[in-house]
């Protein structure tokens, strides 16, 4: 939508903006009663308005038509295919905004939230945060090329107090058909939406949230994914294939690397248990500043691709932080 935003201190239209009625038209959402449509179009309407919290209240404030149980009644009563709608809107990005080349980025984004009554809240370590806080973790799954990122899949994490707590769940209305997952099974899952909407990738790149725990390694090998996931670097690696080579830590072997095999690149202008993952340990250092300042990733990509193209696609898993931070400020996902 191109429409011009609405000022802070104004009101919405009282007809729908042409360019709304257009995007919403593209979809064919399946409410179960008629006065679903025309809600969709005030609470959409209401989300692009500058106000600095986009909830019941504050969209009856800014919209005429509409009162503050109405929108609230059809945020949280009045039934839709969710799914559905949701598959034909990443059609339509696959339309207008991918030419084949992307990658799909694995993340989660922590959102502070007062009280408990709200989905999945509880303290919890959100990296969004960098430390533990009172917060919502979603667990992402978007899109990332060079001339676009959008979010494909995006579930509220449950935590083991809240995936038990009958109670809290009937009260917050919590389908029985949502169960407890971990992240990284609900990482998998977010994959197996994207795979199943015919998302194009050539690869999947992740934060260390993912790409430290085993169980996201194994589950991308086994679904034959290319990746290149961030990781902690006290793990253990072993140079070359053979059984009896010895086993270093990546924070001591980096160190140990001759110069000539760095490479300085311009890709863009401007300890665990388990099995063993067959793969590149990929190291990375500043060409200025002290020496500590090495960082590297995981590899399953193939051994001929290029050191460029390798660093394009382990930079972009930092992609999804600008979409996060546009959802929250353009539509106020925090709210």
């Amino acid at each position: 939508m191109r429409e011009r935003r609405i000022p802070l201190e104004g009101h919405a239209s009282p007809a729908a903006l042409p360019a709304l009625q257009e995007c919403l038209g593209a979809f064919q959402v399946r409410f179960r009663r008629p006065a679903g449509r025309e809600a969709l179009e005030r609470d959409t309407t209401g989300l692009r308005t500058e106000r600095p919290h986009t909830h019941g209240d504050t969209i009856a404030q800014a919209v005429p038509g509409t009162r503050a149980q109405r929108v609230q009644a059809f945020l949280t009563h009045m039934p839709w295919e969710e799914a559905d709608l949701n598959r034909q809107r990443v059609h339509q990005m696959l339309a207008e905004a991918t030419t084949g080349d992307g990658v799909l980025g694995c993340d989660e984004t922590g959102v502070p939230t007062p009280g408990r009554a709200s989905v999945g809240v509880a303290r919890q370590y959100a990296g969004t945060l960098g430390t533990g806080g009172h917060c919502q973790v979603a667990v992402t799954c978007g899109a990332t090329a060079p001339q676009a990122t959008w979010p494909v899949a995006v579930r509220v994490y449950l935590p083991k107090p809240w995936a038990d707590d009958l109670e809290c769940r009937q009260q917050a209305r919590v389908p029985t058909a949502v169960t407890g997952q971990t992240k990284p099974e609900m990482a998998l899952a977010r994959l197996e939406h994207a795979r199943a909407w015919g998302v194009p990738q050539r690869g999947v790149v992740a934060e260390a949230d993912e790409g430290d725990h085993p169980n996201v390694l194994a589950g991308l090998e086994a679904r034959q994914a290319p990746s290149v996931v961030a990781g902690r670097t006290d793990c253990p690696v072993r140079v070359g294939g053979a059984a009896a080579s010895p086993v270093w830590q990546a924070a001591a072997r980096l160190p140990r690397v001759p110069r000539w095999p760095w490479r300085t690149i311009r890709w863009r202008r401007g300890t665990r248990d388990g099995p063993r993952h067959a793969g590149w340990r990929v190291g990375e250092r500043a060409t200025q500043g002290p020496p500590e300042e090495r960082q590297s990733c995981w590899s399953t990509l193939p051994p001929e691709t290029p050191l460029d193209a390798l660093a394009g696609y382990a930079h972009r898993r930092q992609a999804s932080e600008p979409c996060h931070e546009e959802a929250t400020g353009e539509l106020g996902w925090d709210p």
